[in-house]
């Protein structure tokens, strides 16, 4: 238990920022021309950036945008991917065929270039991206689940159901989902962390969240100019990024050792 303090206090901190940092009296885009590009100081814990905004304030409000994102994106694909790889698992055949053959379609691109393309299509805005997320996101989900189905749809008690002749969404319902759910959530823990880089990737590419608003990525690309003469820019939200992706990727680590029955 000792190796989760430092990822439970940064998951803690960052969704502490998320949800209280509206009712903070913070100022992401005021601009201070006094304070252009002033490294940390006592007017500004972590500096300011180009324009004279203050960067604590615009990390707390990217916080909010990464974690609403993440777990919006997360949900939708939790949900549409273990419903279609639930249900094409266990009807089989040419149902099963058809839905491989999506995800095999899917697989073919790697997952951040089709969301840059499907961003791309759509346009930028945070409501394009969290689409765009999604399309990609949900092929994991659909896998694993699949998997999980194929492994235990012909177990005893799901023939025994079908013998007494229970319909198709009550086994689903009662007999399979509640036995495929831990690897379901493990897999959700690990892609969070993937959708909060995702993000910060599209954002970084303007096809993100679109200024004023703020965003990690976005304020990674607005440093990227001023690296020699500002380098807190970049550094902030780029170790931001780095300490919430990391200490997710801990807690994933840990769940999965902890529900693995192996163990």
């Amino acid at each position: 238990m000792i190796r989760l303090i430092l990822p439970v206090s940064v998951l803690g901190l960052w969704l502490s920022m998320a949800l209280f940092g509206p009712w903070l009296n913070l100022s992401p885009n005021q601009i201070h021309v006094e304070a252009i590009l002033q490294g940390p100081s006592s007017q500004g814990w972590l500096g300011f950036d180009d324009l004279g905004r203050s960067l604590f304030d615009r990390l707390v409000a990217g916080a909010r945008i990464s974690c609403q994102v993440s777990l919006i994106v997360v949900a939708i694909s939790f949900l549409i991917g273990t419903i279609l790889g639930t249900v094409s698992a266990y009807l089989g055949r040419t149902v099963d065929h058809v839905m491989v053959r999506i995800m095999d379609v899917f697989l073919s691109f790697p997952g951040i270039l089709l969301a840059i393309a499907i961003a791309g299509i759509l346009g930028p805005g945070i409501e394009n991206l969290v689409l765009a997320l999604s399309l990609v996101g949900w092929v994991g989900f659909a896998r694993l689940s699949r998997a999980q189905v194929l492994s235990i749809r012909h177990r005893e008690h799901v023939l025994a159901a079908r013998a007494l002749g229970r319909h198709t969404l009550p086994i689903l319902a009662h007999h399979i989902l509640p036995l495929i759910l831990t690897p379901l959530i493990v897999e959700a823990t690990f892609a969070v962390a993937g959708i909060i880089i995702g993000e910060a990737g599209l954002s970084f590419l303007g096809l993100g969240v679109q200024p004023p608003q703020a965003s990690w990525g976005s304020m990674i690309r607005d440093g990227t100019r001023y690296m020699l003469v500002a380098p807190h820019m970049v550094i902030v939200p780029g170790f931001a990024l780095f300490v919430v992706v990391l200490s997710i990727n801990q807690m994933g680590d840990w769940l999965r050792d902890h529900i693995d029955v192996r163990r």
